[in-house]
């Protein structure tokens, strides 16, 4: 639950507050009491308490291969960033990984806490797999060899340059488009040279925005892909262009990448550098420079030219969303695309990305959770942060006429929906708001908790 000051600042975000907390408590409540099935769910709730609740969107059978892709990927992951496995162990296994998922035996140990759990009992995962519909097996299969092996690819780099990539897997996401998935590639250790690629040691591998989007679809738009690979075994979606899918998965990593500039870059023992050289490089000298005080108006305009980047995706997303039918998955995949942007609209034009951790308040986040029903609240949503972002666009921004034409466009695709005087303003405020009632409200129902709990501590130690 958010602090009192700030329920205080905004006292409308009260109930959706509460709402969201309550759902919270009954999502953890709806485990299944197979063994394996509870094993999974209650592991999912561990990892990502978010995509848990989420997830309750979906009806119970798409939800359970929803899960099991999920914590699948999961594996892949922990597997992929456990810098104590040697790359000629770790290699092979990414590569095998989707026969893996077939056998109720395999596990391998690796990773830390939560993560660990899910490796050395994994075998839960794969009866659960087992169980799923033969589509659902074969979406995953799919994607998980794909990833698996886009992994193991960038394996070599990090061999050369020291391990500055982190795979950043996300809850939501065709190869490239126009372009053919990259082929397998020889690293020759030492050398400095991986399979057509001449990187300087010490150095990025994001060299360009191709590179950036190369890595954004194999962690983000092979997600996307799966998902709506299992929408269609579900028989309740069309199958959607991969363009799109891919589309959906890069527009969540980029802001993702964006919002985590300072936590990535800031990595012990070594920095996670995920920004483009062919855009940072028209600032500093050095990524990790962004973050200096010095450079702080250099930074800002790297940061717009990111934001920039990322509104690319936007109008294939309100397309892939407007194509939907089900109810329950538009849900699904419309609330964290509301994130996305509502995030890009907060982080534009601003400095505090280099200084802190900044992201939607959690009352806000609650609201669209909450009230995000058709898809006329996502056209006023994407209208809605377009004009926040529009409003701090700067004349003297380097890339004030690109991001004006983008948030233009995605404007233009709201407004010809013709719904946007079907939905409520809700996702931006002018200004907070004080409801005297519902401060009293509240003053009253926290001194009945208190109260409660006061109770019940003094009946306890009786």
């Amino acid at each position: 639950m958010a602090s009192l000051g700030v329920i205080l600042k905004h006292p409308d975000d009260f109930y959706p507050l509460l709402k969201l907390k309550f759902a919270a408590r009954h999502a953890e409540k709806q485990i299944p009491p197979e063994p394996h099935w509870a094993f999974c769910y209650t592991l999912l709730h561990k990892v990502s308490r978010s995509f848990g609740l989420v997830i309750q969107q979906l009806g119970p059978e798409l939800r359970n291969a929803v899960c099991i892709f999920y914590l699948v990927l999961r594996a892949l992951d922990t597997v992929e960033d456990d810098t104590s496995i040697p790359s000629d162990i770790k290699v092979p296994i990414l590569n095998a990984f989707h026969r893996h998922i077939y056998d109720r035996d395999w596990h391998f140990s690796c990773g830390t806490k939560d993560y660990k759990v899910l490796m050395d009992q994994f075998h839960n995962v794969s009866t659960a797999f087992l169980e799923l519909g033969r589509g659902y097996q074969e979406a995953i299969e799919d994607i998980t060899q794909r990833m698996g092996a886009g992994m193991a690819k960038f394996i070599c780099k990090e061999a050369v340059n020291g391990p500055v990539l982190g795979w950043k897997i996300i809850s939501l996401g065709r190869g490239l488009v126009g372009k053919p998935l990259p082929k397998p590639v020889i690293c020759l250790k030492g050398s400095g040279l991986i399979g057509s690629y001449k990187l300087q040691p010490g150095s990025s591998w994001v060299e360009t925005v191709d590179d950036y989007d190369e890595y954004c679809h194999y962690v983000a738009g092979l997600v996307g892909l799966g998902l709506s690979k299992l929408f269609h075994a579900s028989r309740m979606e069309d199958l959607a262009p991969d363009s799109l899918s891919n589309s959906m998965g890069l527009f969540l990593q980029k802001t993702n990448i964006i919002r985590d500039y300072l936590e990535d870059i800031n990595e012990i023992p070594k920095s996670r550098m995920f920004w483009p050289r062919q855009i940072w490089s028209k600032y500093v000298s050095k990524l990790e420079d962004l973050k200096y005080e010095e450079n702080s108006v250099k930074a800002v305009q790297c940061l717009n030219d990111m934001v920039t980047n990322a509104l690319i995706h936007a109008e294939d997303c309100l397309k892939y969303m407007s194509d939907l039918q089900d109810p329950a998955i538009f849900r699904f995949c419309a609330i964290p695309q509301i994130m996305a942007i509502g995030t890009l609209a907060l982080c534009y034009n601003n400095i505090e990305v280099f200084r802190g951790v900044v992201k939607l308040r959690r009352g806000l986040t609650a609201k669209v959770i909450d009230r995000t029903k058709t898809m006329s609240d996502v056209y006023g949503a994407f209208f809605d942060f377009s004009c926040m972002m529009k409003s701090k666009v700067g004349k003297d921004d380097p890339n004030s006429t690109k991001t004006l034409s983008r948030l233009e466009a995605i404007q233009k695709t709201c407004r010809d929906s013709g719904s946007l005087n079907q939905r409520r303003s809700f996702m931006v405020e002018s200004q907070p708001r004080y409801n005297s009632a519902l401060v009293i409200a509240l003053f009253v129902l926290l001194s009945i908790i208190f109260v409660f709990l006061f109770t019940k501590q003094s009946t306890n130690s009786n």
